[in-house]
């Protein structure tokens, strides 16, 4: 069927030529890693990484808290550029694609990024910024949002990027959490064609917090004056362009990143110096099969862990170029992620599956218009992908010879958990994989019993624990230990469902708190969406459960149309889609035709806003979303019925 696969049901493989290029090809890596984890992590951690000085411990665990590479000493700054001048000081570093057209891209050398890194870095100590202090970063997708972070990086400042499209309220209530004594933010952005003013809301987000100052980059030529504010270049120019590294622990932290808040409250989650690097470097490198000639697109925004990993910090550590795009996906038209790819040669291309889908409903011309074939690894993360979206990336983007990565991983795991690596396989659609090398997660009922193969349950991950993920939650020990910790013993609870395979493979099937009991069976919203979205007619769809009297909840689905508008018979039509994909249970109680849902700029379907607008109460958390008016659309095709 493809140049790279064989197929087996609904199976793929790596090619032969996969295999001869793939850093790991031998599947005894699971059983060797999974004989002596601690040792296997020491061993990769002493080979990926420049450490100042040797650890006494590798590992330390007293539960709910744990330790990697413990009296370790290292730069995190360091590890990403310094290490890389010798060999590949000319190499570049950083691709920055504008959105409007006729700005020029920007391209930096690993030597220019460093000069520019240690200006800013004085700049930072200027300002009396130190080791441990958090400074909090409000910025979109252009060059200065890594030079911040490493600048940071490279001082022992903690950073706290917080996502460019959050509200003044949302980028207050991180900087009260974090105490955070210096905002670097920009005067705007563009987004499809337009100049988004970003200033007001950081001001208005500053206002009567811990803020001194606020650095300010100029993106779209606003003025900015008064006390308080400092501009980015000038304040770059004054500065001198040495700046020596911060040693630090390894178990110092790296910096704090906010959940979303699709699951409530955001939390503040811990990463620390050591353990993240080691495992952003090693999860870069294998399951993206990246070397130093290659190109990796990640087009997560940098607000979120995503962005953090794998659109900046795990390719800068492999000495790699990483691409950065500022604007829409569909901007001036639906092709500009493919003439992005074709004009760069870009080799791996990593995105979310809602991205996928909405590329899928548009002509299919943007995309037969540009060369791909530089394309080797294909990604997938925020949520499970369908198998019709799948099917479609994989023949229309990746040729049929690109093997897709669908990861797992969560904010608080640091990075890439669960999914195939692209020299061994299998890649199935709509399954994730196997767990990382080193790392170990099961499937367990209510009681945090291990469930036989084949049985959906609750995923979680048993010691010892992977070295990039969280370690706590910042200024609430509390909620580390209530959210992560409280429902089984020693065991991390990641809040998602799954089972396993016979061939040991995982599939996620949707948060734990996305499961339905209707009738007394357990139901998960991520396999009724697969089965509504695999009917052709079906765009994209989300799946939520309300409170029943008889059967106790019963799923009701919001459905996208690839073309024109819902009916009556088509929901019957549907409905009976569902029955013969899943059976009469997992049927639908109500389905209701929309133009779009509710969604983070992750791409993340915010099903916990639906279900506020169906039971009636008040939806909050509206400014995560990078569509809120569609909120109130949906509440009048509701109150219709």
């Amino acid at each position: 069927m493809t140049s790279y696969t064989t197929k087996k049901g609904k199976t793929y493989w790596p090619s032969a030529e996969m295999k001869k290029i793939a850093w790991v090809k031998d599947e005894n890596i699971y059983k060797q890693a999974d004989k002596d984890p601690i040792g296997f992590w020491k061993k990769l951690a002493k080979e990926g990484i420049d450490w100042k000085a040797s650890w006494k411990k590798t590992y330390e665990e007293k539960l709910p808290y744990f330790k990697w590479f413990k009296g370790g000493k290292l730069n995190f700054c360091n590890n990403c550029l310094d290490r890389h001048l010798k060999k590949s000081g000319n190499k570049i570093a950083l691709i920055w694609i504008p959105e409007p057209v006729k700005e020029k891209t920007i391209k930096l050398t690993y030597k220019e990024l460093y000069d520019k890194v240690c200006r800013f870095a004085n700049v930072l100590k200027k300002q009396g910024v130190k080791k441990g202090d958090v400074v909090s970063i409000y910025l979109p997708m252009i060059p200065e949002a890594l030079i911040s972070m490493l600048a940071c990086t490279r001082i022992g400042a903690i950073h706290s990027v917080v996502f460019s499209a959050f509200s003044a309220d949302a980028l207050k209530s991180r900087i009260e959490d974090g105490k955070s004594k210096l905002l670097i933010t920009a005067d705007g952005y563009y987004r499809k064609g337009k100049k988004e003013d970003l200033l007001t809301k950081a001001k208005e987000g500053a206002k009567a917090t811990t803020i001194k100052k606020i650095i300010v980059v100029n993106r779209i030529g606003k003025k900015v004056s008064g006390d308080k504010f400092l501009d980015f270049n000038s304040e770059m120019k004054k500065a001198d362009g040495k700046c020596d590294c911060k040693i630090m622990n390894s178990e110092n932290i790296l910096f704090v990143l906010y959940t979303s808040g699709t699951t409530g409250k955001p939390k503040g989650i811990i990463h620390d110096t050591g353990g993240y690097a080691v495992q952003a470097y090693w999860t870069t490198k294998w399951n993206f099969n990246l070397r130093k000639g290659d190109i990796m697109w990640c087009t997560a925004d940098v607000g979120w862990i995503t962005g953090h990993t794998y659109a900046f910090y795990g390719p800068l550590l492999n000495g790699s170029t990483t691409l950065i795009y500022e604007g829409s996906p569909d901007f001036p038209d639906p092709g500009r992620w493919w003439k992005i790819i074709n004009e760069n040669k870009v080799n791996v291309f990593y995105t979310a599956p809602t991205a996928i889908r909405m590329f899928m409903g548009a002509d299919g011309k943007y995309v037969k218009k540009y060369k791909l074939d530089s394309l080797k690894i294909l990604g997938t993360v925020g949520e499970p992908i369908d198998e019709d979206a799948w099917n479609w990336y994989l023949n229309k983007i990746g040729g049929g010879r690109c093997p897709i990565i669908d990861t797992w991983w969560q904010t608080e795991t640091g990075g890439t958990l669960i999914n195939a690596l692209p020299g061994i396989g299998p890649f199935i659609p709509t399954v994730a994989g196997k767990s990382f090398p080193g790392t170990r997660h099961i499937v367990v009922d209510e009681k945090g019993k291990e469930v036989v193969v084949g049985k959906t349950g609750s995923l979680v991950q048993v010691s010892p624990f992977a070295p990039g993920m969280l370690h706590g939650v910042y200024n609430d020990d509390k909620k580390y230990k209530e959210t992560y910790w409280k429902r089984f013993k020693d065991k991390y609870d990641t809040s998602d469902g799954a089972y396993v395979d016979k061939q040991g493979n995982i599939r996620v099937t949707g948060r734990t708190d996305d499961v339905m009991k209707v009738a007394g069976h357990r139901l998960s919203t991520a396999e009724l969406e697969n089965a509504i979205a695999s009917d052709e007619r079906v765009g994209e769809c989300a799946v939520v459960p309300i409170p029943d009297k008889i059967k106790g909840q019963v799923p009701i689905a919001f459905v996208v149309l690839k073309q024109g508008g819902g009916s009556e018979a088509l929901g019957k039509e549907l409905v009976k889609h569902v029955d013969k994909k899943i059976g009469p249970t997992a049927r639908p109680a109500k389905i209701y035709f929309v133009d779009d849902l509710p969604k983070t700029r992750s791409g993340k379907i915010m099903r916990r806003i639906l279900k506020d607008v169906l039971i009636g109460e008040e939806p909050k958390g509206l400014m995560t979303l990078v569509n809120p008016k569609v909120v109130g659309v949906i509440k009048g095709i509701i109150n219709k019925r």
